[in-house]
C-alpha cells in the first residue's frame, strides 16, 4: 500500500506568511516537496494567494496558538515590532513546547550578547527562552534590511531622489529581506546542521551619501541623502499609530548609529554562500531590482 506523502512529510508553521520575509520563505519552502508548509496569518484571505494551506494564528488571541501549532514539526517565529512580544513570544513558546514542536527558527535583531540596543535586548530575552525551553532552535540576527529604504528609516519622503534618514554618516551593514528568507529556509530545511546555532546576517556595509550614489549611477537620476533629527522619525512614527516603547527604541537606535556608539555596526559577515550556495544581494543589485520604484 503506497503511503500518503502528506502524513510523513514535515510540517512547518510560517509566522509572518503575510509579510516580506515571511512570504519569501513561503515559497522557497513551498517548492520542497518534503515539506508541508502552513501559513500563519491573522487575515487569511490575505494569506490565500501563497499557494499553501493556510491557518487563523494572532499572537495577541491565544486561544489561536495551539490550533495552529497542531501536528507543527518546525515553527519559522517572527513576533511583531512591539514591547507585547514579550509577552507574545513567552505565550507562544510554552504553546509549542505543549504541542511537541521540535525546531524553532526565530528571528531576531542585530547585536552581540553584550548589545545596549533596548529593542535588541527584547530579541535576545526571546531566543534565551526558546533555548530554556528545550526545543531546538537556530537564531537569525539579521542587520538593517535595504527594504528600509523603500519605506522605514530612510525613505524619499518627498519623492525627489531625497533619501531622508537619521543616522548622519554612520557606516552601516545591510541585508536584503530575501537573502534572510533564504538563511531561514536552508535551516529549516536541515535543522541536523543548524540547530543551536546564532547566524548574524549582514552582507554589505554602506553610508546613505554611499547608497544614493549607487541609486544616482543605477537609475540614472540624481540621488541625494539628507540626514534628519531622529525626533522627526519618533514624531511620524507615533503619528502612525506604532506602539510608543518600540519605537523610542528604535528612536535612541538612530541617534547611537550617528554618534557611533554601536560597536560593530558596519561588521560584514561571511556565512551566506556556505549557507546558500550562491552571494549575498549587494546595494547595486537590490538598487537594479528595485530601479522602477526608486524612479521619480
Amino acid at each position: 500500500m503506497e503511503l500518503d506523502m502528506a502524513d510523513i512529510r514535515r510540517k512547518i508553521l510560517v509566522t509572518g506568511a503575510t509579510g516580506q520575509i515571511g512570504g519569501a520563505l513561503v515559497r522557497l519552502l513551498s517548492a520542497d516537496s518534503s515539506l508541508q508548509v502552513v501559513a500563519a496569518a491573522r487575515n487569511l484571505d490575505k494569506a490565500r494567494n501563497l499557494g499553501v494551506q493556510t491557518v487563523l494564528f494572532d499572537y495577541d488571541r491565544e486561544e489561536t496558538l495551539a490550533p495552529a501549532l497542531n501536528g507543527i514539526d518546525s515553527v519559522f517565529m517572527l513576533t511583531g515590532y512591539t514591547v507585547d512580544m514579550l509577552k507574545q513570544s513567552h505565550a507562544f513558546v510554552n504553546a509549542a513546547k505543549k504541542a511537541d514542536v521540535k525546531y524553532i527558527v526565530h528571528l531576531g535583531a542585530p547585536g552581540d550578547d553584550n548589545t545596549k540596543i533596548g529593542h535588541w535586548t527584547w530579541h535576545q530575552f526571546v531566543e534565551r527562552y526558546i533555548e530554556w525551553s528545550g526545543i531546538s532552535f537556530t537564531h537569525l540576527r539579521p542587520e538593517l534590511f535595504m527594504q528600509n529604504l523603500l519605506g522605514y528609516g530612510g525613505a524619499q519622503a518627498e519623492g525627489n531622489g531625497v533619501i531622508r534618514h537619521y543616522v548622519a554618516d554612520a557606516s552601516i551593514s545591510w541585508v536584503d529581506t530575501d537573502d534572510v528568507a533564504a538563511v531561514a529556509a536552508v535551516a529549516l530545511q536541515n535543522p541536523e546542521i543548524h540547530a543551536g546555532k546564532t547566524y548574524h546576517l549582514g552582507y554589505e556595509a554602506k553610508t546613505y551619501p554611499e547608497i544614493a550614489e549607487i541609486l544616482t549611477k543605477v537609475v540614472g537620476q540624481k540621488f541625494t541623502s539628507e540626514s534628519c533629527p531622529p525626533e522627526e522619525f519618533l514624531e511620524h512614527v507615533l503619528d502612525a499609530g506604532a506602539e510608543p516603547a518600540y519605537m523610542r527604541c528604535v528612536y535612541q537606535n538612530w541617534i547611537d548609529y550617528a554618534a557611533g556608539a554601536i560597536p560593530g555596526a558596519d561588521t560584514v559577515y561571511d556565512n551566506f554562500f556556505e549557507l546558500t550556495g550562491r552571494q549575498p544581494k549587494t546595494w547595486t543589485k537590490f538598487a537594479e531590482e528595485h530601479a522602477d520604484v526608486f524612479k521619480y
